[in-house]
């Protein structure tokens, strides 16, 4: 994966908004290889920088939100870090640890400048940063980076009341419901009142209402969704899938449903 390349993949997404600006020490780079600027030259991208300006486009956004999250709670842990590198390992491959960590260097002391003339600088500028997102994703690639942000957040044992925030924050600017967040920070629970709060009902609800919030959710988080990012995406989603099933399993038998 080419650093060039892999920026340029993204500039139709971030347009002249606020994650062309976050990116903007990397807009140097755009053109630093042969191949990108024939790409240009040529007038066009093919279907599969189409695909990958996509996958791109998610993967920058997920970076971007990962700033905030992390240092929600004024620290940055190696735990999450670690998280980040390993998922940018595993999803896109080695090539991109190196990179996607010296974009989320470059954002942390982005953060750092803005807010010593204005302390709420980098927050307008992750709603901003939301709001966008809001218009290039899907409702369905939103959870699935909402997913992403609540396993960074896991990533060290507790999710503290701080990032707690901060997930529900982003979660708004991206226009995604607070139940959302619920549903994702119960799921790999063993409790019953925390499969409750995945399927997104209460205990008390009837049977009937059980069975339609499962197949609401299903279709909200179904991985055919999030295909378009790409096999490894799907992948993730698929995992989030079977937490879902085994929420409702709980559920079910405690019900004894069928």
């Amino acid at each position: 994966m080419k650093y060039g390349k892999w920026i340029g993949g993204i500039m139709g997404f971030m347009a002249m908004g606020p994650l062309g600006a976050l990116a903007g020490f990397a807009i140097g780079s755009l053109f630093d290889k042969a191949s990108d600027a024939q790409s240009v030259q040529d007038g066009g991208y093919s279907p599969e920088d189409v695909y990958m300006g996509q996958r791109n486009s998610f993967l920058f956004s997920m970076l971007v939100m990962s700033s905030y999250i992390i240092r929600a709670d004024g620290r940055i842990m190696h735990s999450e870090m670690e998280y980040v590198r390993q998922f940018l390992r595993a999803n896109f491959g080695e090539s991109a640890v190196e990179e996607g960590q010296r974009i989320l260097l470059n954002l942390f002391e982005q953060r750092k400048q803005m807010e010593r003339t204005d302390p709420m600088a980098f927050r307008n500028t992750i709603r901003d940063c939301g709001a966008q997102i809001a218009m290039n994703l899907t409702y369905e690639q939103r959870l699935q980076l909402l997913d992403f942000l609540v396993r960074i957040a896991q990533s060290d044992g507790n999710v503290c009341a701080q990032e707690v925030d901060a997930l529900r924050e982003v979660a708004s600017y991206m226009q995604l419901n607070m139940q959302d967040v619920d549903s994702l920070l119960n799921m790999g629970g063993d409790s019953l009142d925390e499969a409750y709060k995945v399927l997104e009902v209460s205990s008390s609800a009837t049977d009937e209402e059980v069975r339609a919030a499962y197949r609401k959710l299903v279709l909200k988080h179904h991985p055919d969704k999030v295909a378009a990012l790409g096999e490894d995406i799907r992948k993730a989603a698929e995992e989030k899938m079977q937490a879902i099933n085994e929420a409702k399993e709980r559920i079910f038998k405690a019900r004894n449903m069928k």
